[in-house]
């Protein structure tokens, strides 16, 4: 993925099921660990994300299929949780706690610092180089060690902007 991803961008390629093959057995291994198929939803979702990026609108029509649940349903977990993601993100989607016990420690300050050191120019873009995408979140629950990052599984806490540049160096 290169340029710009924005939510409601429009992306031309054909959608490829996620659950054929490989992807088929990985989701049934799931089933015997939950009560019912409904219960597999979240996990199924990772799946998804994991093999393609972000939830597609056709990836919500394929679980819904495979898990024999209306596709509104799905949606609507996929809008509630902010983990997962609706649109193309970079390569390393990082997640900076802007709440106020890290605002007061300069949580603005490290957003900008990531905004200009990834080149996304603005929160929830993507690189033009496809790497990041920078978005500001409500609480990492790190109050005590502000400023807290999450790239990708990565927790880094105590950020400053002049961290930053350091910090991405190991994201290539």
């Amino acid at each position: 993925m290169s340029g710009t991803a924005t939510p409601g961008a429009v992306h031309h390629q054909p959608y490829r099921p996620v659950f054929v093959g490989e992807g088929r057995t990985a989701l049934e291994a799931l089933f015997p660990h939950y009560p019912t198929r409904q219960a597999c939803l979240l996990p199924a979702l990772w799946l998804v994300q994991e093999a393609r990026g972000w939830i597609a609108p056709e990836a919500i029509g394929e679980v819904a299929t495979v898990l024999g649940l209306t596709p509104a349903y799905v949606r609507g977990v996929v809008t509630f949780y902010t983990m997962y993601h609706t649109h193309p993100v970079g390569r390393h989607f990082i997640q900076v706690c802007t709440t106020t016990p890290c605002s007061i420690c300069g949580a603005e300050e490290v957003v900008r610092a990531l905004l200009q050191h990834t080149g996304c120019g603005e929160l929830g873009a993507t690189s033009p180089d496809g790497r990041f995408t920078v978005i500001e979140v409500e609480c990492l629950g790190a109050c005590g060690f502000a400023t807290p990052l999450l790239i990708d599984d990565d927790f880094i806490e105590g950020v400053t902007p002049e961290r930053v540049a350091g910090i991405l160096q190991g994201y290539k």
